[in-house]
């Protein structure tokens, strides 16, 4: 495995030598977006400034440059992931509306009375489309369990399956607890009942190895923002044969074979999902990031993060008194949503702030599992490959610090 030079590494983001209110940026806050390499940065500068033309509409030169470096992102995504065809890489405006794709196409297909299995930990944007879903649909959504460690309940969640199971969905990581889920055998557990399976990857692209073909999953969402990448960009994975049935998600121009007012065709893959014209400056720029996580190496960006991890919540443990962690997993990315005895977690996000220590507080899209921890939400610290143990050690002493002035 290559070692990684993270000075070298936080060279290559200027954001993050910014000051905020007088004190070095400490950014962490990676679970809801990461900040941006230079050469994202400079490809979506070359793209307005070089490329900038329609996708797939033009013979001219630059609507064929444009075309080829989205083209080629979707390639390199087709890699990244292991997914078997280029065909079965779908872009989207983001992870939640690629969850509402699958919610509203495939989903079109559920019977009324069928059953969808979830858990109780994940991001509203997968609860959310199947709750429309099931007001239509008369569906009933029945939900998995946590341990006392924030571990999922596989005995409960086998038993959720019956003749009536249309679906499984669950989060790869928990953006609130960081546990890593054992989504392969989950996936193979549903389809020994012949459960079809949607995973939302949003917390795992950016720091886990995907490989579509071994996990097996018929659906797999997750974000461009969140790794490095342009925002407003998000990845629909869907299992070739499925996608070939699933009627069309939106209506409009480039999802078309041909038009008439008998009757309209539709493109083929991937293009049948892809209504409009689509952010191709921020898809040929998320290549650079796909390119940038290649470059650094994804093991090792997922070791350093992982040192991180252990450091800080070991210290957090030992120095600050009336801390409470939420989220003890075996299997843990590099998540620590805490509270500080019954302080409000907004005052400790701002008063953080006032140390330049960047974290997210609420209930961060996951209320449903706030009510089962049986709070109002927590402060969350994320962390990415760009963290150093001195911004650890800031971050450590600022709780201490908040803690001591919160009483």
């Amino acid at each position: 495995m290559q070692e990684l030079d993270v000075d070298k590494l936080r060279g290559e983001f200027p954001s993050l030598e910014r000051e905020v209110h007088g004190h070095r940026l400490v950014y962490l806050d990676n679970a809801a977006t990461s900040q941006t390499p230079r050469c994202v940065w400079r490809a979506i500068e070359d793209m307005y400034i070089r490329h900038k033309a329609n996708v797939h509409r033009g013979v001219h030169t630059l609507s064929q440059e444009a075309t080829d470096l989205q083209e080629a992102t979707r390639r390199s995504l087709r890699d990244y992931i292991n997914a078997r065809s280029e065909r079965e890489v779908i872009f989207t405006r983001g992870a939640t509306e690629a969850i509402n794709l699958v919610a509203s196409s495939f989903g079109s297909g559920f019977p009324d009375g069928g059953e969808i299995i979830l858990t109780v930990m994940e991001h509203h944007a997968n609860i959310v489309p199947w709750q429309l879903l099931q007001s239509r649909k008369n569906l009933k959504l029945r939900v998995v369990d946590i341990n006392e460690r924030g571990e999922l309940d596989l005995d409960q969640y086998r038993s959720l399956f019956n003749d009536k199971t249309v679906m499984a969905t669950f989060a790869h990581v928990s953006n609130v607890l960081g546990t890593i889920n054992p989504v392969k055998e989950m996936t193979r557990i549903a389809h020994s009942h012949g459960v079809p399976v949607l995973i939302d990857g949003c917390q795992a692209a950016p720091h886990l190895k995907l490989d579509m073909q071994d996990l097996d999953c018929e659906f797999y969402t997750f974000s461009s923002h969140k790794m490095y990448g342009p925002t407003g960009i998000g990845v629909l994975y869907g299992k070739e044969e499925l996608l070939e049935r699933m009627p069309p998600y939106q209506g409009g121009g480039e999802m078309i074979d041909h038009v008439s007012f008998s009757g309209t065709t539709f493109a083929e893959l991937p293009f049948k999902f892809e209504a409009g014209t689509p952010d191709f400056v921020g898809i040929a720029a998320y290549c650079e990031a796909i390119d940038f996580i290649g470059r650094t190496g994804l093991a090792a960006m997922e070791a350093h993060e992982e040192d991180l991890l252990r450091y800080t919540t070991a210290r957090l443990r030992e120095e600050v008194p009336g801390i409470r962690i939420f989220g003890d997993a075996a299997a843990k990315s590099a998540v620590i949503s805490f509270l500080i005895g019954n302080e409000h977690p907004y005052d400790v996000g701002m008063l953080l702030d006032g140390l330049g220590i960047a974290v997210r507080t609420g209930h961060h899209c996951a209320q449903p599992l706030m009510e089962r921890l049986g709070i109002p939400g927590t402060v969350r610290a994320s962390f990415a490959a760009y963290n150093t143990r001195q911004e650890a050690d800031a971050f450590i002493a600022g709780v201490k610090r908040v803690a001591a002035m919160l009483g």
